[in-house]
């Protein structure tokens, strides 16, 4: 464990950047990036133009440890290199940017209100390789689409479960059990997910750190009482499908909650942008979800 990266995930100003879409999301991702199907032939060919997009985002100047924290990576971005750097080590070396990975194969058909995580089958070796290359922290998520208390509580099991695998194999789980934006119920789900968390919490081995990343809530400042648990470094937002405007807006009103935005941190992002177009857009956007995420 890096205590250094520990300390500035606990501490620091800033956010998280979540660029880890993976092989079903990255057709999406490239699309609202500028890059139709048609430019590409094969999953090797997608993955490295969207390496390409992620690289180029990366290596801004306003890509910049003063205003971000970590960022999390999928799998395939792992392998990847920046400037003969892994990723990775790019990250933290160059930027000063903790690395963190998204370890989940997608979520299972919705049963009981829920998406429960598909089982990963190469868990032991994935963490073991998450280790190897350097990364701090790891991340997977379900989702929650209605207020059903047996299916939420088999959601935050499932993730407490793997969280303390991924604990024991030197690595910090982003716990993420999503809140649909748009589900009818959702203050009420969000009240059951956190007592849930919290009998989950309360049954953890003093040592285990965890990070929790959530919907932002209904209700203003509702996790802040997580925030101050013992076991949890860090409680993060998800952007879920708002707008870059609507999600900072929101974000701003939950004192300590800090952004992990993907969409809403790539959005009006274009291949077709000259590099000075670009750095203008990201520099705006990374600053804008700054500025929310230390209200």
């Amino acid at each position: 464990m890096n205590t250094k990266q520990l300390e500035r995930i606990r501490t620091g100003r800033g956010f998280i950047a979540a660029l880890d879409q993976s092989g079903g999301s990255t057709p999406k991702a490239l699309q609202q990036y500028g890059i139709e199907p048609s430019r590409y032939s094969g999953d090797e060919e997608m993955f490295e133009l969207v390496h390409e997009m992620r690289t180029r985002i990366i290596k801004n100047p306003a890509f910049d440890a003063e205003y971000i924290l970590g960022s999390i990576l999928f799998e395939n971005t792992m392998d990847r290199k920046i400037d003969g750097l892994f990723t990775t080590d790019y990250l933290w070396e160059k930027k000063g940017i903790v690395p963190f990975l998204k370890i989940d194969k997608g979520l299972a058909e919705s049963d009981g209100g829920v998406q429960l995580l598909k089982p990963i089958p190469d868990l032991k070796d994935l963490l073991q390789r998450a280790v190897e290359r350097n990364v701090f922290g790891t991340k997977m998520r379900s989702v929650i689409h209605e207020a059903n208390p047996e299916g939420i509580h088999k959601v935050v099991q499932q993730q407490f479960e793997l969280g303390k695998q991924i604990w024991s194999a030197g690595l910090i789980p982003i716990i993420e059990p999503e809140v649909e934006i748009n589900s009818f119920d959702k203050g009420e789900s969000e009240r059951i997910l956190k007592d849930e968390i919290f009998k989950q919490l309360s049954a953890l081995a003093p040592d285990v750190t965890i990070m929790l990343k959530l919907s932002i809530p209904s209700e203003d400042d509702f996790y802040r009482d997580l925030m101050d648990e013992p076991h949890v470094a860090r409680v993060v937002a998800l952007s879920g499908g708002y707008d870059q405007k609507e999600a900072n807006e929101r974000l701003a009103r939950n004192r300590g909650l800090i952004a992990s935005f993907s969409r809403a941190l790539a959005e009006g992002l274009y291949d077709q942008q000259s590099d000075e177009q670009f750095n203008e857009k990201l520099t705006r956007s990374i600053k804008s979800i700054y500025e929310a995420s230390i209200s």
